[in-house]
């Protein structure tokens, strides 16, 4: 696979910082050059099937008018939409035709632990040149998806959906069904992105609090509050503004492969139940969806079915799936709108009654800004902490010990004393816009969990990083530091995370339910990967029934990659 450094493949212009921008034109279009139907990479395959052949490859893109290589599958990327049926035993033959060694992990789907592809685990990775063969039963139904588990491939475009069926045959809540594949595409080398990181946390942060803002700000709050805000956010050495690691200035942001400025189109016929099952296949992007003018059911959540919900917004993290439903009565076009959190940039799709019509792009949201309550200084206290957060800029932090006392480090920046519940929160950016926004509160299974018993302990992990030093872990250390978390096979735990850090954190365990604690009760829904928010603590209940070892880490690549790791063994 071809690689191409940062100095030979980005120079942070103008010209590149627009492509990734609402403004953004034809100039920073990524193109895959991919010789099957677009039809491929949106619409539902019409059938089943029980075998497939994968070769990883490296695929040739155009960006910004000049080729790269990106890494996908059967000359695609992304990589062709895969449909089972539950029930079936599905057998998969990766071939790798790269030079280096790759991995495919089925996101979300219980199977045996040597079937999960995270190499180092339970499985060695394919070599170059060699064929790995898949094999597993289907037990589930419902959207969900595959990538790399391999270094940066996912980054580079080594990413599908998953589309199973119930074992009585394709739903027909809808006649028209869509796969809306959402990524972030850089023709930066991922390893040197890591590096700016390092050096400089807010390397691709180019929106930070000037005069200008102050003096605005100022006007609307007053100069001593300004100042006092300014101050106490100095005292941090942090930022309001740091909402991505990694922003629109060198991403362009895609729908099914398709960069802004083309967006993707799928047709529909007046008063047509459309189903949608979105896909954030980001590395490090969370994105906030919606489709002016109409209502979208959210029926589906992380593949599996909820309590219909009536919203206008959803925002979704990285490795997390929705399906929803929207009924067009008039021709349109509708726009499907997919802003970055961060409000750097957007992807884009249509529904049209026939090809060739646009619908017309709203303009982005004012950026969010974090605040006190997203560094847990602020709230009522959930779980009976009380007191003041510690934050450390500039200094040595804080790391929790194995026995729950303080110790100095620097992997901890700040420790929210005063963490809450914000399950009724949208999230950053979204409260107050006057729009109906989804939050997790909302979800409510259509079933009742099939596991009725308690918990027989708990584990609290806390959500830690130094944004200065961009390093990310559990309890303040990174993967090479800490020791696994152990499970008994049967064992039924409850996990409790409590995020320490200003920004969130899509935390997803491998081969097993999460079983969010939400207020619903028995009817808790079940999700694969939670996002924990800034200062929150959230609960959740899992059942460990299979035996091996599984990979447990936040789904924001970079974080993952420089240390947000564990690994979990049941035995």
């Amino acid at each position: 696979m071809v690689m191409y450094s940062f100095s030979e493949r980005r120079a942070l212009s103008r010209r590149r910082f627009m492509t990734g921008v609402a403004a953004a034109g034809g100039a920073g279009a990524v193109r895959s050059f991919c010789p099957a139907d677009a039809a491929t990479l949106s619409a539902v395959p019409e059938r089943s099937s029980t075998r497939f052949s994968l070769s990883v490859e490296s695929v040739p893109v155009v960006i910004g008018g000049r080729r790269a290589m990106a890494t996908g599958i059967n000359g695609s990327m992304p990589a062709p939409t895969l449909r089972w049926r539950e029930g079936d035993t599905v057998e998969i033959a990766v071939t790798n035709r790269l030079d280096e060694t790759t991995s495919l992990h089925w996101h979300g789907i219980r199977l045996p632990a040597e079937m999960d592809g995270v190499p180092g685990l339970s499985f060695a990775g394919i070599k170059p040149g060699e064929t790995f063969t898949y094999r597993f039963p289907v037990r589930q139904n419902g959207t969900y998806w595959y990538h790399s588990h391999s270094g940066m491939q996912e980054q580079t475009g080594l990413y599908g959906a998953i589309v199973i069926d119930p074992a009585e045959g394709p739903a027909g809540t809808a006649e028209r069904d869509y796969v809306l594949v959402l990524s972030d595409w850089t023709d930066a080398d991922p390893e040197q992105i890591v590096s700016n990181l390092k050096f400089q946390s807010d390397y691709y942060n180019f929106r930070q609090r000037t005069v200008g803002t102050f003096a605005r700000d100022a006007m609307r709050n007053g100069v001593g509050a300004t100042i006092r805000d300014r101050l106490r956010w100095g005292a941090m050495n942090m930022a309001p503004t740091d909402i991505s690691d990694v922003s629109g200035i060198i991403y362009t942001y895609l729908m099914n492969g398709q960069p802004p400025e083309t967006g993707w189109t799928g047709l529909f016929r007046p008063g047509e139940r459309v189903r949608l099952r979105v896909i954030n296949a980001a590395s490090m992007t969370l994105f906030d969806m919606r489709i002016p003018g109409l209502t979208m059911q959210v029926v589906a959540a992380d593949g599996q079915e909820v309590e219909p919900v009536p919203v206008d917004e959803f925002r979704i993290a990285p490795a997390e799936t929705y399906d929803v439903i929207v009924r067009p009565e008039g021709e349109g076009p509708w726009t499907v709108f997919v802003q970055s959190e961060d409000r750097t940039g957007y992807a884009r799709g249509t529904l049209a009654t026939r090809p060739g019509l646009p619908g017309p792009v709203p303009p982005m949201d004012p950026r969010p800004l974090r605040t006190m309550t997203d560094m847990g200084m602020g709230g009522t206290p959930a779980g009976g902490h009380a007191g003041m957060s510690a934050a450390h800029g500039g200094m040595a932090g804080m790391e929790m010990s194995g026995s729950g006392s303080l110790k100095e480090g620097v992997e901890v920046q700040s420790v929210a004393m005063m963490p809450r519940s914000r399950l009724a929160e949208p999230g950053a950016g979204l409260e107050g816009n006057g729009r109906r926004c989804l939050t997790y509160a909302d979800l409510r299974a259509v079933r009742a969990g099939e596991e009725a018993r308690a918990p027989s302990r708990e584990i609290t992990l806390h959500l830690t990083g130094n944004m200065e030093r961009f390093i990310w872990g559990f309890d303040g250390k990174k993967f090479s530091e800490a020791e696994p978390v152990d499970l008994a096979l049967g064992e039924r735990v409850r996990f409790i995370l409590i995020n320490d850090t200003m920004m969130e954190h899509p935390i997803h365990l491998h081969g097993f339910w999460s079983e969010l604690e939400n207020g619903q009760g028995a009817f808790r829904p079940y999700k694969h990967t939670l996002t924990v928010k800034p200062g929150e603590r959230l609960s959740y209940l899992v059942t460990a029934d299979t035996p091996g070892m599984w990979a447990y880490h936040c789904h924001l690549l970079y974080h993952m990659e420089v240390g947000m790791f564990r690994t979990v063994v049941v035995s």
